[in-house]
């Protein structure tokens, strides 16, 4: 039985489609938004690194362990939205160069492994965050697991925005007709 056998169906479909669409957009907005403010924060605590360093001779010793912490979030934030907007992991010149059957089966092959890697990623990062959580970061005294966490976020932002791709694909709905 078709889902378009309802009458209904026909109507509710591309509704309930643009609605988790721009759920979605807007979760990978956030990712974006807090990535930037993450980067900001970033850039203010080198700066305070160099005025202490350099005007206070005391150099503040835990921002470089800030700063790692900050970079593994800021950059699984971005790869996550990234996956989103069709923007990350995109090498698409000899996959648009191959006729109309081979492009649609890449983009799906492609945005599978996107899928099985975000899942294998969420899975090994939550391993992760639960055998370090007696664990501290030196100098920071943060546990270790918050070093592993974007693993699980990204992971499952990446399975969610690739299936989401598939899903869209599947019912021939291009996210620029949802604008």
């Amino acid at each position: 039985m078709s889902i378009y056998a309802d009458p209904g169906a026909a109507v509710y479909l591309p509704r309930f489609h643009k609605l988790v669409s721009r759920v979605l957009d807007g979760v990978a907005n956030l990712c974006l938004a807090t990535a930037g403010v993450l980067l900001v924060f970033l850039i203010a605590i080198f700066g305070w690194l160099v005025f202490g360093r350099y005007v206070l001779n005391n150099t503040p010793t835990w921002v470089e362990q800030a700063s790692l912490l900050l970079v593994v979030y800021i950059t699984c934030l971005g790869a996550a939205a990234g996956v989103r907007g069709n923007t990350h992991l995109s090498i698409d010149f000899v996959r648009e160069s191959m006729p109309e059957p081979f492009r649609t089966i890449c983009r799906y092959v492609s945005d599978l492994f996107i899928v099985l890697f975000g899942g294998f990623m969420a899975y090994q990062g939550w391993g992760l965050v639960m055998t370090n959580l007696e664990r501290a970061i030196p100098l920071i005294r943060l546990s270790e697991s918050w070093r592993a966490a974007p693993l699980v976020i990204c992971g499952g932002l990446l399975v969610l925005f690739a299936t989401a791709n598939i899903v869209s694909r599947i019912f021939h709905r291009d996210r620029a007709e949802d604008s």
